[in-house]
């Protein structure tokens, strides 16, 4: 069995690969992989005519913090795996969360994808997260498990 986790850095990503892990330990996965998908903040960019190359450079550091940010998000995820006796490696990839990672289950054909559900309260917590919505919807082949 092959699992792809997502993970954001949030607590319901964290309960998420909790249970990815017991879940691979218990039928002996033969990979477990970690996905962080982030999506640039380059719209803000396009509203004006005639962007400056400061307004270009902000871009380009934005993105390479964003990429930084979410390279520590998957080595603390990783280190979380450490010992687990488990086959392990991340994925970073840029681009639409959602969509993003049902291409990448159904590319390197993972049986199941775990991720976190959004933490409301309220009202709101009837729904899902955007992603764990749209991942649930989109995924047409293997399972997929949100863990509140």
């Amino acid at each position: 069995m092959k699992i792809l986790v997502c993970v954001d850095g949030s607590e319901q990503s964290k309960k998420a690969l909790e249970e990815a892990a017991l879940i691979a330990e218990g039928c002996k996965a033969s990979e477990v992989a970690l996905i962080h998908v982030y999506e640039p903040r380059i719209d803000m960019f396009y509203s004006y005519e005639g962007i400056t190359p400061e307004q270009m450079d902000l871009f380009r550091e934005m993105r390479e913090n964003q990429k930084k940010e979410a390279e520590k998000i998957l080595s603390e995820a990783l280190k979380f795996l450490e010992g687990k006796n488990l086959k392990t490696r991340t994925i970073l990839k840029e681009g639409h969360p959602s969509r993003t990672i049902v291409e990448v289950a159904r590319e390197e054909g993972f049986d199941m994808i775990v991720l976190g559900s959004r933490g409301l309260g309220g009202l709101k917590r009837l729904f899902l997260g955007s992603v764990s919505n749209a991942v649930l919807q989109e995924a047409h082949e293997g399972s997929v498990l949100i863990v509140k």
